[in-house]
């Protein structure tokens, strides 16, 4: 089966991580292949008392960026747990895979489950959900939009890999 680079892209606490374990999971049931998650989050720090700028993404994404060519270019699939605020930050990771097709998910949430998982997580700034609901980039021409909080995450994993595979 062909690899493939699945960008899942959403607000902060709207379930990407998790969702990004059980696609993983769900493509080695699935198939037998080998598919790495690379997150955002491993490359930012993030405390309760910080407020995650633009400028702080984009100056992480070319790092980023390149863990993926690495494990792609190892032969591994690729799910990349993102949260794009601007049109430079996709923009780059778009131009940096090129010419390697990036399968692109909307991740979704209404703002008030946002707001509560903010706030029972209690690891992120307060405020970090909405400001990624309001400024996600970009708003449409995903191959496909998922809604977390209408569904269990395996469900929603299931339907994501029915769609790109």
């Amino acid at each position: 089966m062909d690899r493939k680079i699945i960008l899942l892209n959403g607000p902060s606490s709207s379930g990407k991580s998790t969702l990004s374990r059980n696609l993983q999971n769900y493509i080695a049931e699935k198939t037998g292949d080998r598919y790495e998650v690379v997150s955002i989050d491993d490359f930012m720090k993030v405390s309760t008392s910080e407020t995650i700028y633009e400028d702080d993404v984009f100056e992480i994404s070319g790092e980023m960026c390149d863990k993926v060519l690495e494990l792609y270019d190892a032969g591994v699939g690729i799910i990349i747990d993102h949260v794009i605020t601007s049109e430079r930050i996709f923009n780059e990771l778009i131009d940096r895979m090129a010419p390697r097709v990036v399968s692109k998910v909307r991740i979704t949430c209404p703002l008030e489950v946002l707001k509560k998982r903010e706030q029972e997580r209690g690891d992120r700034c307060v405020g970090s959900a909405e400001a990624s609901f309001t400024y996600l980039f970009p708003k449409d021409g995903y191959d496909l939009t998922v809604d977390t909080s209408a569904a269990a995450s395996e469900r929603i994993a299931q339907a994501i890999f029915e769609k790109l595979f």
